[in-house]
């Protein structure tokens, strides 16, 4: 099969060798340099570079024609969805139509598409009519529309506050507003083929995607099933018309227990996500996902670990890293039997300018398991409040 690539993810979080035979495929990777330069240099296949800052979608067209003969474009990135479908129209090629990838990729036309599902979602305004008050007083969030990772999300008070932030926005129509719903955070992670939810985990998250952002950890562990949690997930991929790929879903539960539905994504989760799946159900989620969209055989499952796996990611881009940092794990903690791998910066190694979730890139980033979740908790939150990182400290 002769396949195209749009490279966007880092290849160090997919892991192409493994999880797509070259030597069986004809597989060529396009993209920008400074992604395409993250691909094993002996790994068989053709590659096709873009000029920094032109439009993905043109670079890729004007450099590949029907008359290549691919015959399949792969796109793992949720940045790239919508590009991938033009590029397959351009190359003639067969895929989820245009208005289902944005049923699945803008957060607004998500949550209309629940409107009949039974599904809770947060009462939210797309485009507020002037000088009209929000259908709600209390606590309210702005975010973009396509937005990821909780960047340019914010929090307010009141509504009024929320509006007043919201009319002074320039490219307000990439925004909406929302209630804020009360409860702490699942994601749901899983893969989808013909429609139908065949694989999934949950997880339940320690503090919150958003509080990230502004300094703080965040990670996530894994729950024991509960039905649920699947039966909203299969609600939501029948409601949205997932077809096939990976799922990322992100839930509310309140303290009353219901469960409210915040946000889905038609690919791999951040962080830890894929390899904490990869220990405790055998499954590598970027394989599979590639397999049932290029309609090959699944891959046979790992043998799983037995545990509840999780991870905890310290950020790095609201500190100034110019001197330097320090990092302060207490010991008990570095050595605690819940810990299967710490990953640090040197303390000379520059903080990360941006928000980012890769343990490569982050000043702390840690990999935890045990049998029992509620242990594996305790253990994560404690990181989460007695490790540090600090700016300056280096010579």
């Amino acid at each position: 099969m002769k396949i195209l690539v749009i490279h966007q993810v880092p290849d160090a979080k997919i892991g192409y060798r493994d999880a797509l035979d070259h030597q069986s495929h004809d597989v060529t990777y396009i993209g920008f340099p400074r992604r395409m330069a993250d691909l094993p240099d002996d790994l068989r296949c053709v590659r096709i570079e873009l000029e920094d800052g032109q439009d993905l979608v043109e670079g890729i067209t004007s450099r590949v024609s029907r008359a290549d003969g691919f015959e399949k474009v792969l796109s793992l990135s949720e940045f790239g969805q919508l590009e991938a479908w033009h590029v397959r129209n351009h190359l003639g090629l067969p895929g989820t139509s245009l208005s289902r990838l944005e049923q699945i990729r803008d957060k607004v036309s998500m949550k209309e598409a629940l409107a009949e599902s039974g599904l809770r979602y947060p009462r939210f305004v797309a485009a507020p009519m002037s000088c009209r008050p929000l259908p709600w007083r209390e606590k309210t969030v702005l975010k973009p529309r396509r937005g990821a990772s909780s960047e340019d999300v914010h929090v307010y008070e009141t509504a009024m506050e929320a509006l007043g932030a919201y009319w002074k926005l320039d490219e307000r129509h990439d925004y909406q507003l929302e209630e804020y719903v009360e409860g702490e955070i699942l994601h749901a992670d899983g893969l989808v083929s013909a429609g139908a939810l065949v694989e999934l985990v949950v997880s339940r998250y320690v503090n919150k995607p958003i509080d990230f952002v502004d300094g703080l950890p965040l990670g996530s562990h894994q729950i024991p099933f509960d039905p649920r949690h699947r039966a909203f997930a299969e609600q939501v991929v029948k409601a949205l018309e997932v077809e096939e790929g990976s799922l990322h879903l992100e839930m509310f539960e309140t303290p009353q227990g219901e469960l409210v539905f915040l946000e889905v994504a038609n690919r791999v989760g951040g962080a830890g996500v894929i390899t904490a799946h990869l220990r405790h159900r055998g499954v590598h989620l970027p394989a599979h996902e590639i397999a049932i969209r290029l309609g090959l055989d699944r891959p046979e499952p790992a043998v799983a670990s037995g545990r509840y796996h999780g991870w905890l990611v310290f950020p790095g881009h609201h500190l100034e890293g110019e001197r330097g940092h320090t990092i302060t794990i207490p010991d008990h903690l570095r050595t605690h039997s819940c810990v299967d791998q710490v990953y640090e910066l040197a303390p000379t190694d520059p903080l990360p300018d941006h928000v980012t979730y890769h343990e490569w890139l982050s000043p702390v980033f840690i990999e935890a398991s045990h049998r029992d979740a509620g242990v594996l908790r305790e253990f994560l939150t404690e990181c989460a409040r007695s490790i540090s990182v600090e700016a300056g400290g280096a010579e």
